[in-house]
């Protein structure tokens, strides 16, 4: 089995005090573990407070959960690959279905961010999934892989096994629902073998994310092809994240 990777997306909660006492929580709970990676997506302006709370902890990644398209210029309001690095980010969520179905990001912004990230040396999480109706119409398939084609469309096999996928189901996300350990499996089965006919080894992590909770994490980590887990909302308590990062 491939050592799990956590993933916490704080999304727009935990300001910089917030994000500050978060981490320094957390770190005194948590001991330095090889066998798991364990990542942290503050918002952009509490980025600095939460990396610098963790002080000496390279087994903790702190990341960002959006990037321009583009590595400078007149965009207001931006954060580029090229920036994030600087600040001490290490990796990007990249096509949070937030970004696609809240701010309109296209298929094509996505392939621009990946190839932006790995540029600029940060490890891209590539987030696909389907709507309910996208599901309930028997197209989750034809999405995802539509998805996750084009996120990689700029990149050299090479930079493909570098990189993160996430598949986080969009009916699943903060509803409650969740997608069954054989949805997921299901799903990333798929990613795997399309993923694998583009170039990536077997070795590529797939995440779920989706309504994930101490309860469920355990069980859907067990399942086959599932590498790990993206979390929003049971991530913004520390005993609850806690119960998910130690759930393996």
């Amino acid at each position: 089995m491939r050592a799990p990777i956590f993933a916490a997306n704080w999304k727009l909660n935990h300001g910089p005090t917030e994000a500050r006492a978060f981490i320094q929580a957390f770190v005194a709970r948590y001991a330095p573990r090889d066998d798991r990676t364990v990542m942290f997506f503050p918002s952009a302006l509490a980025f600095a407070a939460a990396r610098g709370a963790a002080g000496a902890r390279p087994d903790l990644w702190f990341g960002v959960q959006n990037i321009a398209a583009a590595e400078q210029g007149a965009f207001t309001g931006e954060n580029s690959a090229l920036i994030a690095r600087d600040a001490g980010a290490t990796c990007a969520l990249v096509g949070h279905s937030e970004r696609r179905h809240v701010f309109h990001e296209t298929d094509a912004a996505t392939a621009d961010k990946c190839a932006q990230a790995l540029t600029h040396g940060l490890t891209p999480i590539l987030c696909v999934g389907e709507t309910l109706d996208e599901r309930e119409a028997g197209h989750t398939e034809t999405v995802v892989l539509r998805q996750v084609r084009a996120g990689v469309s700029q990149l050299t096999p090479a930079q493909l096994n570098t990189i993160v996928v996430a598949y986080e189901p969009i009916w699943a996300i903060g509803t409650g629902r969740n997608a069954t350990p054989a949805d997921a499996a299901a799903v990333h089965a798929v990613l795997r073998a399309e993923l694998q006919r583009l170039g990536a080894t077997a070795r590529i992590p797939i995440l779920y994310g989706g309504s994930v909770k101490p309860a469920n994490a355990a069980a859907l980590l067990a399942a086959p092809g599932v590498d790990g887990l993206l979390v929003g909302g049971a991530s913004l308590d520390v005993e609850s994240w806690l119960g998910v990062v130690q759930s393996a």
